[in-house]
């Protein structure tokens, strides 16, 4: 099921080209740093087909990965939509966490009815370095909610991410990665050879890549 998943996940990313690649003028992340390939998974909620297939695959795994809940959390913003129409499903409580409180009315971070000592399950739809999604994670065990952990579309499987949810101690559940992606990409010929050079050195020193490309 996972290995079906990740294919179709992937499959689908490229298919509505969700996934942009553009080597000569780099994407810049919210972190800063500078990237050759950017995901932008929003654009699922426009197609119906492919909307269902990720809420679906979301709740299997939160199911098998996870058990029962009592809230889904959603990372604002790309994990809001997501995380409604997966607490809508499982029938469960809705919530969302900002970035950092609002600096007006309630000044609320996290949007949503939540009590302390309930379990729950962040939806994210991307993780690149995990800081903002953590974030989230936070928040939710300052309010005293037992978090088992976050499930997300996509991640690049970047190692600082992977360093700082072990360092969180949260489990992290996706749907598809970069490297999946990448092998996808290269069977649907989806990327063009001249590509998969820089592809791989981003990959292989992601911080290196993004400061030689911020010196040019």
């Amino acid at each position: 099921m996972i290995d079906e998943t990740a294919y179709m996940t992937a499959k689908f990313l490229l298919q509505i080209k969700a996934v942009k690649l553009n080597d000569e003028n780099p994407f810049t992340w919210a972190s800063g740093r500078k990237s050759p390939i950017y995901c932008d998974n929003r654009i699922t909620l426009s197609y119906p087909e492919i909307r269902t297939f990720i809420r679906q695959r979301f709740v299997d795994l939160i199911v098998e990965q996870f058990g029962d809940v009592d809230v889904i959390a959603g990372v604002a913003t790309g994990g809001i939509a997501q995380g409604a129409l997966v607490a809508q499903e499982l029938g469960k409580p809705f919530v969302y966490v900002r970035s950092e409180e609002k600096k007006h009315g309630l000044t609320n971070q996290i949007e949503g009815m939540i009590k302390s000592g309930q379990s729950v399950v962040v939806v994210e739809d991307l993780v690149s370095t995990g800081k903002s999604s953590l974030i989230a994670v936070n928040a939710l065990r300052e309010k005293g909610c037992n978090v088992k952990g976050m499930v997300a579309i996509f991640t690049y499987n970047l190692a600082v991410a992977k360093k700082n949810f072990e360092d969180a101690d949260v489990v992290l559940r996706t749907l598809t990665n970069y490297d999946r992606l990448i092998d996808v990409a290269k069977e649907e010929e989806y990327i063009k050879a001249s590509a998969m050079d820089s592809l791989a050195k981003w990959r292989e020193n992601p911080e290196k890549w993004s400061e030689e490309r911020m010196n040019q």
